[in-house]
């Protein structure tokens, strides 16, 4: 169901790999709404809340110069940062890396500071994924990552770009489709309690075994 909204998945998924219920908060919404900031703030408030807790994962943001955005960057959640994505580099390797729009996607790069941060270990309190979108999805070994995440008992918080011209990515979709996962559809209305509403449920999530 959507609560826009929120919604609880359910129905049918692929069996396998996705058999396993874990517990996922996804939030959806336009480029430019917030997500990343309402992330963040969630983040502060759990470490408030609980210091000791061990978060893992990655947010991401524009690379600027001049005014001009440029590209994206990856950043852990203790600040170390990887190139995601740039209109500006010129080399005979970025030549043969895949493309969104003017946008050339540094695998490498992405792939030497976020495949480690999304290992399971012993202390991991929770994941931070930000974001599930077409230039990460183009790092074959990423999506696995997420779904061994799924099949563990350790909660999952993660952003996800809205459908594409009606379209969406397929493996949005299956994380839509998890049997445990929750939507929050994030806009300009209601951005700014939606950290409130997820806040809680997260919370929540954490002090289940």
């Amino acid at each position: 169901m959507e609560l826009g909204s929120v919604s609880a998945a359910h129905g049918s998924v692929e069996s396998g790999i996705m058999a396993g219920v874990g517990k996922c908060i996804l939030v959806t919404g336009p480029p430019g709404v917030g997500k990343t900031t309402l992330i963040m703030r969630i983040c502060e408030n759990l470490k408030l809340s609980n210091p000791n807790i061990k978060l893992q994962g990655f947010y991401s943001q524009e690379i600027r110069q001049g005014g001009e955005r440029v590209g994206f960057e990856v950043v852990t959640l203790d600040g170390r940062r990887a190139r995601l994505a740039s209109s500006t580099i010129s080399s005979p390797e970025s030549r043969k890396w895949p493309a969104v729009g003017k946008y050339k996607v540094d695998i490498a790069s992405f792939e030497s500071l976020v495949l480690p941060e999304l290992k399971i270990r012993e202390d991991t309190g929770l994941f931070i994924v930000d974001e599930v979108g077409k230039m990460e999805l183009f790092s074959s070994y990423f999506f696995p990552a997420i779904l061994n995440i799924l099949q563990s008992n350790i909660p999952l918080l993660a952003t996800v770009p809205i459908p594409k011209f009606g379209k969406d990515i397929p493996a949005v979709v299956r994380l839509k489709n998890h049997p445990g996962a929750t939507i929050f559809t994030l806009d300009k209305s209601n951005r700014d309690a939606m950290k409130d509403r997820i806040y809680p449920q997260l919370a929540g999530m954490l002090l289940k075994p």
